[in-house]
């Protein structure tokens, strides 16, 4: 499970005297236990990879308000702070997907969704949450919603 294998690796980056590593882990961590108390039972294995594809989300979603700021600032001066929290979320994110198990390529994607399709007789637009339902089934936590919703809506469309 994810929550034993990051208290090893938190000792670890302690040792190695890695900052950043330590903090993600710890956070990580920390995200674990509000899950665990939140649902009352140990987390299998599922519910934890969906922790860590949260967190690594937030951190999608701070680079890409970074960005937008740094595309509407006229100042120089911010520039450099935003490029080097930008860094951080990217190293950030690198750490939490050694957490997550490969991500599905885009061929497999295609068929399970074309199969999610077949399966549910889907014809129009109105049909998308049930095939979305049926592909995230499949798919088990290797791709995000956000592809299959658009995989399904261009099939759809």
């Amino acid at each position: 499970m994810i929550a034993d294998t990051i208290t090893a690796k938190i000792g670890d980056a302690l040792k190695a005297k890695d900052e950043l590593r330590l903090s993600v882990l710890r956070m990580l961590s920390s995200a674990l236990n509000y899950e665990k108390i939140a649902k009352q039972h140990d987390l299998n294995e599922q519910e934890e990879i969906a922790v860590v594809r949260r967190e690594a989300k937030k951190r999608n979603d701070s680079i890409d308000s970074l960005k937008n700021a740094l595309g509407k600032q006229t100042s120089a001066g911010g520039d450099s702070e935003i490029n080097v929290r930008i860094e951080k979320d990217q190293k950030e994110i690198d750490i939490l997907k050694e957490y997550l198990p490969a991500e599905m390529d885009e061929t497999e994607l295609q068929k399970l969704v074309d199969d999610a399709i077949s399966e549910t007789g889907a014809t129009s637009i109105s049909d998308m949450g049930r095939v979305i339902g049926i592909v995230m089934g499949k798919a088990a936590g290797r791709v995000e919603g956000g592809k299959v919703s658009q995989a399904v809506k261009n099939k759809l469309v």
